[in-house]
């Protein structure tokens, strides 16, 4: 059965909904912990990094906290996939380069590429919101099997410049930020929390459930439900795909 919807926007979470989570935990999750160290000491005065240190310190309620305190709080935060915001930073510093010099290749589903290239054909707009940084998304859209998907992509949000994602706030900053009225807003994500927090803020949600992520037994409550990009249909610019 296919879910049909009148939207002028799509907002698409990454992790289980887009691309597969096993590949974020088993190949991005190891090669930033491999790198924190270096990062950390031999980049530390880039404004970013320095940036983030002082989140971590901050979060650690330690403004002195040493560089080797900061990467084991790194580390502790990976192993509880915490989304802590300068932990999302650096990996997505360091995924960037990663994608840059060819180490790394993004994964995204085989039905993903086709509609988000027949739903901007359609003029509907897409936008990416993510717990990984701006610089992460940025870096996995161009970097894709398919090549380059960042020409598709309207704007990117995390959690650093919208807010949490199981806040209907963040999503009321989103429809703000990008002019679309929140009804018009059609977000897609594995997570039952953040599709309550979208609905709350007045958008359309559509929960995908894959087979082998972590939230397909747990469901997607009483959302409308899709097992794939293949049975959600959006209309945008008087044409629908």
């Amino acid at each position: 059965m296919t879910a049909s919807f009148a939207v002028d926007a799509v907002v698409l979470d990454i992790e289980g909904t887009t691309s597969a989570t096993g590949f974020v935990v088993d190949v991005l999750y190891p090669y930033s912990r491999a790198r924190f160290g270096a990062l950390l000491a031999e980049r530390g005065g880039e404004p970013a990094v320095a940036r983030a240190i002082e989140q971590v310190r901050a979060e650690l309620g330690d403004p002195g906290a040493g560089l080797d305190r900061v990467e084991e709080t790194l580390h502790g935060w990976l192993d509880e996939d915490r989304k802590a915001t300068p932990l999302k930073t650096l990996q997505g510093v360091i995924w960037a380069e990663g994608f840059a010099a060819g180490d790394l290749v993004a994964h995204f589903y085989d039905d993903v590429v086709p509609a988000l290239r027949a739903w901007h054909a359609a003029g509907v707009r897409l936008y990416v919101y993510s717990s990984g940084s701006v610089a992460a998304q940025r870096a996995w859209f161009a970097s894709s099997p398919a090549g380059d998907l960042l020409p598709l992509v309207s704007g990117l949000f995390d959690t650093e410049n919208a807010g949490a994602k199981q806040e209907p706030g963040s999503y009321r900053r989103i429809a703000a930020e990008t002019g679309v009225a929140p009804g018009r807003l059609l977000f897609l994500s594995d997570r039952p929390g953040e599709l309550d927090a979208a609905r709350a803020a007045g958008w359309l949600a559509v929960g995908v459930r894959r087979p082998g992520e972590p939230y397909f037994e747990q469901g997607v409550g009483d959302h409308v439900e899709a097992g794939s990009f293949d049975e959600i249909s959006v209309s945008g610019s008087g044409s629908t795909v």
